[in-house]
């Protein structure tokens, strides 16, 4: 039977899974994700995932945080932006005041205009001058072209200039959205530029890892929408990978539950993320899934990401609540297991804390990314001299300087660089403390609560079970904002519904307003730690949960068990009064006298597009659906229903072609 790799990168771990296509999971391993190089953690993951004896694979599939975490992080290749026929000033008014320097954006004559017609005739000397001015200073070109989606014709022939100049990738707004919107269009593009050599890079690594272990089976990465798409099509359009990871973990809870309509949470060690099933798939985000700010016009599921995990920071805020992430730490269970000199640490320190120096009673170590290369002011370059191979505790290390204020400044900041990994207090460590969850040291659990608990003047007890009850209040308020939004509702005051979420889902004796509510449909959890957490927030829901087997590797799951999806849209508009119709199609446009004709020309061709995308991105078995729908209004003059525009959707879906 066919045996497929799925892999998945999160925030703190890479998952691996090894399932028959018909028996079901085989195998399963985990490994720390290495951010600095992805490809570290992944090999680590495949070789802890295959037995000995390796049977042949069918299929390999990767869900990645590449994308999303460059976005977010700012990271990317430069690419040189060509807009044609667009104004300067719209494009003042957007986001692209935040684009980074080495990305030159340049205006040329052409576009068209609503209707499709040419605006301008294409500047193609122009095209050619600036590639050849920049080919040397970039990785790549994007090219957006006004109203493209009604008139790709300029961007095709700017991008095939572009290519026999150059010989660098080149996106093309209208391939990445059909939707109107020429600002979003031209960012999007330009992201996806960005991306493409980050994506080839990964890609040419896995493909070496894969080699290595003589598995020469197709290679699929996950899209942002849940579904597949082959290696070799992700090159071209890696921006459609952002939420990668979290659409994995959709489709794995969808696979291994059996629910098609559950509120679906994936909790990590760094971050939960959220999302609506319905039908048996996630719900797709209408308006674009905001990363960094930005919001790239490309399919992807509504998802809410908490920065709530495992082994998120434990702080006080100015007021001195208590506040749980969005940064994740390493918990000292785990820090204290693999170096148990820091037991002994925390277990002479629970006397000196208090509310003042607390902060300086966490560990620093070097962080495994460092690159060499990065310039370091004095004072950065002073401290990571300082810090060995062993964790040294801030306060320790703060005696070492004379300005220990200026000191911490500087340890923030190479935190902030990911050049210093924090270890400290976190959830993981309370429910350590408290019995309820085993991993790592617990005699580094139990020092460091007591050390946290005497910063804060209460008992260790206390203090875990008020952790507990903050993430439970935390997890349980992400999810009831998630049902809100998904029913379009948007509190006025969110402070009046905070206090009552807050109140229905921490239990208060002495509250004389009870609160109670209800979800209609079940939680499934999946992740590593939601055994622990998600059972008392779905009681306190009022709601049945299911925690599946092997939730701690759903994303895994998700990453090998999707199908691939691909979709066309086809516009039809009447013009000259109704006695022509325009068929708007990728590659021009093109006239009909009649409707119908038009009509059966744009199901027909959407049809053949629609299946050559799937072809070229990995499906075999393709089932197509073509659906019409029409736009129509009463007329200002007749008060008749006229037509305004008809609208073609062929949706292509099919499994992956196996591999032999």
């Amino acid at each position: 039977m066919p045996v497929l790799l799925g892999i998945d990168t999160g925030g703190t771990y890479t998952d691996a899974v090894l399932l028959d296509d018909e028996k079901g999971i085989l195998r399963s391993a985990k490994s720390l994700t290495t951010r600095h190089d992805l490809t570290v953690g992944i090999a680590d993951a495949m070789r802890q995932v295959l037995p000995e004896q390796i049977p042949p694979i069918h299929l390999v599939s990767l869900s990645s945080t590449l994308a999303t975490n460059a976005i977010v992080e700012g990271k990317g290749a430069p690419a040189c932006l060509i807009l044609l026929g667009y104004d300067p000033e719209m494009i003042s008014r957007d986001d692209f005041g935040r684009i980074p320097p080495e990305n030159p954006v340049v205006f040329l004559k052409g576009g068209h205009t609503l209707s499709g017609k040419e605006q301008e005739p294409l500047d193609r000397r122009g095209v050619r001058k600036e590639a050849a001015a920049y080919a040397s200073s970039v990785s790549a070109f994007a090219v957006s072209g006004y109203f493209s989606v009604r008139n790709a014709t300029h961007e095709l022939a700017a991008r095939e200039i572009i290519r026999n100049l150059t010989g660098l990738p080149v996106t093309c707004g209208h391939e990445l959205t059909s939707r109107l919107n020429a600002p979003l269009r031209a960012m999007t593009a330009l992201l996806n530029a960005r991306l493409i050599p980050l994506m080839h890079d990964l890609i040419v690594a896995v493909q070496k890892v894969l080699s290595d272990l003589k598995i020469g089976a197709p290679l699929m990465i996950v899209k942002g929408d849940g579904s597949l798409i082959a290696s070799e099509m992700a090159l071209e359009r890696p921006i459609e990978t952002i939420v990668s990871g979290p659409a994995a973990s959709m489709v794995g809870a969808r696979h291994l539950s059996g629910y098609d309509d559950a509120l679906v949470i994936d909790m990590g060690g760094t971050t939960s993320d959220i999302a609506l099933m319905r039908g048996g798939f996630p719900l797709l985000s209408d308006c674009g899934l905001s990363v960094n700010g930005f919001r790239p016009m490309v399919s992807s599921i509504d998802v809410r990401t908490e920065g709530i995990g495992g082994d998120s920071e434990i702080r006080f805020d100015d007021a001195q609540r208590m506040r749980i992430g969005p940064r994740r730490v390493i918990p000292l269970s785990l820090l204290g297991s693999e170096f148990p000199r820091v037991v002994e640490t925390l277990k002479r320190l629970t006397g000196l804390a208090t509310r003042q120096n607390f902060r300086d009673m966490r560990f620093l170590m070097r962080s495994r990314s460092i690159s060499k290369s990065e310039p370091l002011a004095p004072l950065h370059g002073e401290i990571l001299k300082s810090i060995s191979d062993q964790p040294v505790l801030q306060m320790h290390l703060l005696e070492q300087f004379r300005y220990p204020a200026e000191c911490r400044y500087g340890i923030d900041d190479l935190v902030d660089r990911g050049m210093l990994a924090v270890s400290s207090f976190t959830p993981t460590d309370a429910v350590q403390a408290l019995g309820f969850y085993a991993v790592g040291s617990r005699e580094a659990a139990l020092h460091g609560s007591e050390l946290f608990a005497a910063g804060c003047g209460i008992e260790s007890d206390e203090l875990c079970r008020t952790v507990f009850s903050q993430v439970i209040v935390q997890l349980g308020r992400a999810l009831i904002m998630m049902m809100l939004a998904a029913e379009g509702e948007r509190p006025e005051d969110p402070g009046f519904g905070d206090a009552l979420i807050e109140r229905a889902l921490r239990d208060d004796a002495e509250c004389l307003l009870a609160v109670a509510l209800s979800l209609r449909v079940p939680i499934v959890a999946v992740g590593a730690p939601v055994a622990t957490y998600l059972p008392s927030v779905a009681e306190a829901l009022n709601c049945p949960i299911c925690i599946p087997d092997y939730a701690a590797v759903a994303n895994a799951v998700g990453a090998v068990v999707g199908s691939v999806f691909q979709s066309v849209h086809i516009v039809i508009k009447p013009h000259e009064g109704g006695t022509v119709f325009r068929v708007h199609l990728p590659e021009g446009i093109r006239d009909f006298k009649s409707h119908q004709r038009a009509v059966e020309y744009a199901r027909e061709r959407s049809r053949m597009l629609a299946e050559e995308h799937a072809l070229r991105a990995g499906a075999g078995d393709i089932e197509i659906r073509i659906e019409m729908r029409e736009l129509v209004a009463n007329s200002a003059v007749s008060g008749e229903r006229v037509r305004i525009e008809t609208e073609i959707v062929a949706a292509a879906i099919g499994r992956p072609e196996f591999g032999r």
